[in-house]
């Protein structure tokens, strides 16, 4: 019979993190599929294919060919239950993104051999790195011509100050492709785009014979040659340094041509970490040792258009649920019954028995549940808060028609506390409006599609021309003496009260019109601050 500490050591929480276009959908449907998730491994790109990834649900992801939300997939792969959080990977994400790395206990960073490091990757490879955690990276597209992956290892430890070990290592490039090296286990994956299977041959080494064999000799003399630079001038295999997410371990391949995936996910499978201890207001809570506890680090309105539902994704932190049992939620000292989990591949949910630290559960959410709320088979203790990020961008927004307010409303409250955007309104104006921040521009073209789809509300957005919001704190002085001077103040949600400038020169401006007032960029910080 398997314990429980072996179930919760089976488990494997990850994020895919990556730039727009570096092949982060195709990557999670050949994971799935090498998992038994899904019959054969096609296409998942364009929105003209009429074929879309198992994880992209949303119209708007449909049409796009991107994903929006943030997904959770499970599968079963030799004796490990992986979990991915398949994150956005467009420009304009949202905090939805930012939460899910904190529900993650490792990511794989996407890279495409071409572009290297991109914006987007830089972003969210910064949120990993605050909560140190290991950082696999998957650098994609083997079957193009790209860069050299010198240089790639190189931009690595220059843009995202990380140094990196190459697990495997390719023979060639774009047409000139033909295989990868498996540095740890001796193996060579052959590639052959025509044969459309993977040969996975033994060998004792770059100089074994069976490279000139079956290989182009000046590839396979090229490659011979930076296997012995790398075994020289490389970063070692460091297990503890892979933990502390100061070393990331690099695998080689193409999602869409199906190559060397396989054999990252074998190391992956071996190399990633179980659920870790988390902290809490009351300490460490260990996911073995501990009875069982979570926080719900996402909540998705409307998944089932049908349905009008609202489900709040769960992770386990420490312990097992079990069907029907009745924990507590300290942020309102209630108790609530768990009648009907259900685990997920994207949109089709499976009600779920037992699940385990490390695992990803979906509650029914009758309106009771907030980002980052704990919930607790015993004790009263709440996990650390989510990260909050500062808007860049804002409109002000209101219904079309006056006659639809009630719905609009009811679609602004259950979209903001998605994390979609933030919702904020003006301090000095009456009637006070109501305004929108977010950090990318996709993000209100995606409220203003989902109010009118799933709330039947037409909106009017008119574009503030903000850039830049701080949270001020200061004696009741200071705040009457802000309130007076600066024109350009909100409230949030929770009534704190919300500077905005147009430019950073103009917060710079305010902070010396300003001196006993402090400006803070989120809420967080402003609220360790008073701890």
């Amino acid at each position: 019979m398997t314990t429980l500490r072996e179930n919760i050591e089976a488990r494997k929480t990850f994020a895919i993190i990556s730039h727009p276009d570096a092949g982060k959908t195709t990557l999670t449907e050949k994971l799935l599929y090498f998992g038994g998730m899904l019959r054969e491994a096609g296409t998942v790109k364009g929105k003209k294919s009429g074929k879309h990834a198992a994880s992209d649900w949303m119209d708007v992801e449909k049409e796009r060919g991107i994903s929006v939300t943030s997904s959770v997939m499970e599968f079963d792969y030799k004796g490990s239950r992986i979990n991915i959080l398949d994150t956005p990977g467009h420009e304009d994400f949202s905090e939805d993104t930012y939460r899910t790395l904190t529900a993650a206990d490792s990511a794989t960073m996407l890279i495409d051999v071409a572009k290297g490091v991109e914006a987007q990757t830089k972003k969210l490879f910064k949120v990993c790195r605050m909560r140190g955690i290991p950082i696999f990276t998957f650098i994609n597209k083997l079957d193009r011509e790209g860069r050299d992956p010198f240089d790639l290892m190189e931009e690595l430890e220059e843009v995202l100050g990380i140094r990196s070990c190459p697990m495997n290592w390719p023979i060639g490039m774009g047409k000139r492709l033909q295989g990868i090296y498996d540095r740890q286990l001796n193996k060579v994956e052959l590639f052959d785009d025509a044969v459309g299977h993977i040969e996975t041959l033994d060998v004792s080494g770059p100089d074994d014979p069976l490279f000139d064999e079956r290989l182009d000799e000046t590839v396979v003399a090229q490659f011979r040659e930076e296997v012995e630079l790398l075994d020289v001038a490389g970063d070692p295999y460091d297990e503890e340094a892979i933990a502390a997410g100061t070393l990331t371990p690099i695998f080689f391949g193409s999602a869409m041509a199906n190559f060397g995936v396989q054999n990252f996910l074998e190391h992956f499978q071996q190399m990633a970490p179980s659920p870790a201890p988390r902290e809490s207001d009351e300490g460490r809570i260990d996911p073995v040792e501990s009875s069982f506890s979570g926080f719900i680090f996402k909540i998705q309105a409307n998944m089932n258009p049908k349905h009008r539902d609202r489900i709040a994704f769960l992770r386990i932190t420490s312990g097992k649920y079990e069907q029907g049992m009745t924990v507590k939620q300290p942020r309102l000292n209630k108790n609530i019954r768990l009648a009907q989990p259900t685990q997920f591949l994207a949109q089709d949910r499976d009600i779920v028995s037992e699940a385990y630290a490390g695992d990803i559960i979906g509650l029914f959410d009758p309106g009771t549940f907030g980002i980052g709320d704990t919930l607790t088979a015993e004790g009263s203790f709440q996990f650390d808060e989510m990260p909050h990020f500062s808007p860049e961008l804002f409109a002000a927004v209101e219904p079309k028609d006056v006659m639809k307010h009630k719905s609009f409303d009811k679609g602004m409250s259950q979209l903001t506390e998605e994390g979609l955007v933030q919702l904020f309104r003006t301090e000095n104006q009456v009637p006070a409006q109501q305004i929108i921040g977010a950090v990318g521009e996709l993000q209100f073209e995606v409220l203003e599609q989902r109010l009118q789809t799933e709330y039947n509300s037409n909106v009017r957005m008119e574009r503030k021309p903000y850039q830049v919001a701080r949270w001020v704190d200061g004696s009741d002085e200071a705040i009457e003496d802000i309130k007076k001077r600066h024109r350009h103040l909100l409230r949030d949600k929770d009534d704190r009260l919300v500077a905005v400038f147009e430019s950073e020169f103009q917060l710079q401006m305010a902070q010396g019109k300003f001196p006993d007032i402090t400006f803070y960029e989120n809420v967080f910080q402003m609220e360790q601050n008073h701890v």
